[in-house]
């Protein structure tokens, strides 16, 4: 059976928007090390020449900012409050300001940035916690994306939207104005300690951006792998994700239960220092289970009885079809089907080719590869060929509904788009 003929694309697409914005903190270059302790830094002239100006042109000035800034971002002037907080150093050396002043001194250690200017890509979705409300057959999700911005630095941004009965899929609206959240965790944030994060009830999902916030992850927050995990009777959002600092990456993992306050905390253990790593969403015989690939060409599966320490590794998918010779790798969490665990799996052919397959693994053993496919089931569209990275199309998991599987797909690192695909027919491709 094509494969061409049981995949729906759908004329959705999610596009980068450059005019959503979060205000970051500027930090002015450092001084040499070897500065007298009475020398002033850089930070500490910008201060001077705030608090040199009178009290009239401070006003108007900070009065300029906000008719140009306010509308762009939620309470401004506390965020100016809270920066300026964090350049106390240097105010030590003022005897007086006014709050004007230092609202203004604020103002001038922030930057604008437009954090999916360059791309919106990588979408994983899971099931919504709140259900109520819908049609009959329809469900909510809540859909992860990785947003990247100046610099290539790429952060976590969400959507929701609803799937029809008959497989439509719908985007809620998105919020005009984005926030980061607030870190519960002292900084700095270095080392393995966990960090808490959390946004106000008041603001959409679609407004919550998860910035970098450690070294480990400054340079981004990439392909986040999102899990409903049940144990128990309860479900806990999980998200595995690579943590990138410009020269290393590591694996951490994204503990949610509400998408409201948020625990990262970084993954341990031998199988931690590579990237696409995805969560099995139940235990097995009371351990955790995790798909990952170590060795840049081959899937692993892994079991461990501490969800943040993950060791060794048994390979059970390696390339063997001509799409996938250069690597294969995961598409996201396996997805529960009465006939076994459907894998979403991606392959790397000729002139770098990314396309999309599956495989099914044995319910009760997952070390047991059933069928796989022999053909991918996505691959891009001439539509879909030209972007940031050429001939690319990849997704950090689907979800199933109904007797349907609904896949999120990022296109040449780029945009986003969805297709959905019958169960059925999908495993009548798959070849054992």
């Amino acid at each position: 059976m094509s494969k061409a003929t049981i995949v729906n694309r759908q004329s959705l697409l999610l596009r980068p928007d450059p005019s959503r914005v979060l205000v970051r903190p500027f930090k002015p270059a450092t001084e040499p090390r070897d500065l007298n302790p009475t020398d002033k830094t850089r930070a500490n002239h910008i201060v001077d020449r705030v608090l040199a100006l009178d009290l009239q042109v401070a006003e108007a000035l900070l009065a300029d900012v906000l008719e140009h800034f306010e509308g762009r971002h939620r309470n401004l002037l506390a965020t100016f409050e809270e920066r300026a907080d964090e350049m106390e150093d240097a105010f030590s050396t003022h005897a007086e300001f006014s709050k004007t002043q230092r609202q203004l001194v604020g103002a001038y250690f922030l930057n604008e940035y437009s954090f999916e200017a360059s791309a919106l890509f990588n979408p994983s979705i899971v099931a919504h916690p709140d259900q109520s409300g819908l049609a009959t057959g329809s469900q909510r999700f809540v859909l992860s994306l990785r947003a990247v911005g100046e610099g290539h630095v790429s952060s976590l941004t969400f959507r929701t939207g609803v799937i029809d009965a008959d497989g439509s899929v719908e985007i809620e609206p998105t919020a005009r104005l984005a926030v980061t959240p607030k870190i519960h965790t002292p900084l700095p944030l270095l080392g393995e300690e966990p960090v808490r994060l959390s946004f106000g009830s008041g603001q959409h999902i679609s407004e919550r951006v998860i910035f970098p916030v450690t070294f480990a992850q400054s340079n981004g927050i990439e392909d986040a792998r999102f899990v409903a995990f049940e144990d128990e009777g309860e479900t806990t959002f999980y998200a595995t994700y690579t943590a990138y600092n410009g020269k290393a990456i590591r694996s951490e993992l994204l503990q949610t239960g509400d998408f409201l306050s948020f625990t990262m905390t970084p993954l341990t253990g031998t199988a931690s220092h590579n990237k696409g790593m995805a969560l099995f969403p139940r235990k097995f015989d009371g351990r955790y289970a995790m798909i990952g690939r170590q060795d840049n060409e081959n899937l692993y599966l892994l079991y461990s009885d501490d969800l943040h320490v993950w060791n060794g590794g048994e390979p059970i998918l390696r390339p063997r079809y001509p799409w996938e010779f250069v690597q294969m790798g995961n598409c996201g969490v396996p997805i529960e089907l009465d006939e076994g665990w459907l894998l979403l799996t991606h392959g790397v052919g000729p002139v770098r080719r990314y396309a999309i397959g599956a495989a099914l693994l044995d319910k009760n053993d997952p070390s047991r590869v059933i069928a796989r496919s022999r053909e991918p089931l996505v691959r891009p569209e001439p539509s879909e060929r030209e972007g940031y990275v050429p001939n690319v199309v990849y997704t950090c998991g689907g979800m199933r509904h109904g007797n349907l599987i609904v896949l999120p797909y990022a296109v040449c690192d780029t945009f986003s788009s969805f297709s959905t695909i019958p169960i059925a027919e999908l495993l009548l491709t798959l070849d054992g």
